[in-house]
């Protein structure tokens, strides 16, 4: 024997919204306008619009990569642990307790001023340096040659 339908469900068989209303009741997100992002570019614009102003359109400018200079930086850390390294492959001097390195043979574009620095060390042909990173080394017993 088959179990009947309920008596609402039979009586309201082919009516769009089976008697839950004008909108749809009982139709998943249909009494909610659809889930998600459904109806951001029609009936959900406004509350689209009011969370965020700049969801629709580009906005803003990327540069070429072509054009686009990437700054290579070093830390006076890393000068002061690859100094001996540096000395080795004929990149800087050592005179005595004090080293000597020219900036342009090493490709830095800037040196930065994290960490300690613990030996003397004579920078030449540095194209820009941090202030921090200037007392460090001055401190220290070097100096800095800025390049012009």
């Amino acid at each position: 024997m088959r179990k009947r339908k309920s008596k609402k469900i039979n009586k309201m068989r082919g009516r769009r919204a089976a008697g839950y209303g004008f909108s749809a009741g009982h139709r998943a997100s249909g009494q909610r306008g659809g889930k998600g992002m459904a109806g951001s570019k029609k009936h959900h614009y406004i509350k689209v619009m009011q969370e965020d102003p700049r969801y629709f359109g580009k906005h803003g400018f990327k540069r070429p990569q072509q054009l686009v200079e990437e700054t290579k930086i070093v830390n006076v850390r890393d000068l002061d642990e690859t100094i001996d390294e540096l000395v080795e492959k004929g990149l800087a001097e050592k005179k005595g307790k004090t080293y000597t390195v020219d900036m342009t043979r090493l490709d830095f574009d800037k040196i930065l001023g994290s960490g300690q620095i613990t030996k003397k060390i004579n920078l030449i042909g540095v194209k820009s340096i941090s202030r921090g990173a200037e007392e460090k080394i001055t401190e220290a017993g070097g100096s800095v040659e800025l390049l012009e």
